[in-house]
């Protein structure tokens, strides 16, 4: 998916020779629609026009980059802002970049090239929310009752194959993947896709229930059938007739009732705990796992030939870590639904947070993530989510003395030493490390670099 429309661009600047030079380089590019302003009025009167990217000189007739750098960020906050000035001034560019500003160049042989780079990574940027909110909409337009399964890797589309599949028949269903992919989710999806979906779904998660109520909780029971039994109750198989039954962790179901369920799932009729009456039923049944089914079959815990009785037509998930650009897509909705719920202005997802997301390992899955971009929704101070909000814990093993983090210490202790040796000369730090400046000043906004 790919999305057709323009990347657009408005260039301030009152410099005609300037102003000309810098439309013509961005609009190298034939997807970019760049217009050209030489006063901050008349860009602030445009914004309506909703600009992608916008290049700011700091130097107009009528206002200073600060001004207009602020009224921009209030209106359009999703949207990048790179001031250009013709002297370096590094107490202005960390006042710009602390105001929100994606970069601060300054006018020289190099700037152009490094414009270009910075535009061509927030176009990048932008198609992919784009095509987010694309895949949200056709996907929406498609499932049943809100049950969408989103995603564009390949592994979701063929889950979404596989869940129109079963919906067009009554097959029974496993689900198999780590847990919080999702399963409850695809059983859903299924049964509001079937000609069952005005019937009751119900869903029972083995592992929640006590070993010695499974059976009644089941198959329901009469009263007096054991003590406590004060009424007749009916089971879950009988509540679910006509609809939809899903059993989830069914692999921590004792040996004792898989032998009854299979008996039960055979005759597709039911006897109540203490009762004598045969209740027949109709239901179709999708059951879920987190563990290898089959591997529990070979250790003996589980019986082959439920197994095979509930094998129906597999569907596997994938853990969250394997599906890319997904991670994003999930997390800009979950954004997105819990500020609708909470009546909360709609948050955006910084680069930096983006980028930190995709690199976290998730073992929880997608239940990790909505916890944690719900969280850092409420912790947000403004209306963008920083990388610094999300609450991700640990994923894999500390780092060690050669690890990355280890690496980016030694770096920063480097920069530093440059910068008290040569008194907070960042154009000298940075021809000697030969590194960009613009990589310096944002060391300094994090505050992992100090001016002395």
């Amino acid at each position: 998916m790919t999305s057709t429309l323009p990347f657009n661009i408005f260039v301030v600047e009152d410099n005609e020779w300037y102003g000309q030079l810098l439309v013509h380089h961005l609009s190298r590019n034939p997807s970019h629609r760049v217009q050209r302003f030489t006063t901050a009025r008349s860009c602030l009167d445009q914004l309506g026009e909703q600009p992608d990217f916008i290049t700011l000189d700091y130097s107009l007739p009528d206002a200073k980059g600060e001004q207009v750098l602020r009224q921009i960020r209030e209106r359009l906050p999703s949207t990048e802002v790179i001031v250009i000035s013709g002297q370096e001034d590094i107490g202005t560019a960390v006042s710009l970049l602390q105001q929100g500003a994606y970069d601060y160049l300054v006018k020289d042989e190099n700037t152009l090239d490094r414009l270009w780079s910075v535009v061509g990574k927030v176009d990048q940027q932008v198609r992919l929310r784009r095509e987010n909110q694309q895949l949200r909409q056709q996907v929406g337009a498609h499932c049943a009752r809100g049950q969408a399964i989103l995603g564009e890797h390949p592994s979701v589309q063929l889950v979404r194959t596989l869940i129109a599949k079963a919906a067009r028949t009554a097959i029974t269903v496993s689900v198999s993947g780590d847990t919080g992919t999702g399963k409850e989710l695809v059983a859903k999806a299924i049964h509001f896709q079937s000609d069952r979906a005005g019937s009751p779904f119900v869903a029972v998660n083995m592992a929640a229930i006590p070993r010695e109520l499974v059976e009644s909780e089941l198959f329901g029971h009469e009263k007096g059938a054991f003590t406590g039994a004060v009424a007749r109750r009916v089971g879950r198989l009988e509540e679910a007739n006509g609809g939809t039954l899903f059993l989830d962790e069914i692999a921590d179901l004792d040996l004792s009732l898989q032998a009854k369920l299979l008996r039960v799932l055979q005759e597709r009729e039911v006897t109540r705990v203490g009762g004598n009456r045969a209740v027949p039923f109709d239901v179709r049944l999708i059951v879920a796992t987190h563990r290898d089914l089959l591997a529990e079959v070979q250790a003996g815990r589980f019986r082959e030939d439920l197994y095979y009785r509930l094998l129906g037509l597999p569907i596997v998930l994938p853990p969250l870590r394997q599906r890319g650009h997904d991670i994003l897509l999930l997390a800009e909705t979950f954004v997105r639904d819990f500020c609708a719920h909470n009546k909360l202005p709609v948050r955006q997802l910084t680069a930096e947070a983006c980028t930190r997301l995709l690199n976290h390992p998730f073992p929880g899955n997608v239940r990790e993530l909505k916890a944690v971009v719900e969280l850092a929704t409420v912790l947000a101070d403004g209306e963008q989510i920083q990388a610094a909000d999300l609450p991700l814990r640990p994923g894999r093993a500390p780092e060690g003395p050669g690890s990355q983090r280890s690496l980016r210490d030694q770096t920063t202790a480097i920069v530093q030493s440059c910068l008290d040796e040569m008194g907070g000369d960042v154009l000298a730090v940075a021809a000697r490390l030969r590194i960009g400046k613009s990589t310096i000043y944002r060391m300094i906004q994090q505050q992992e670099l100090h001016l002395t």
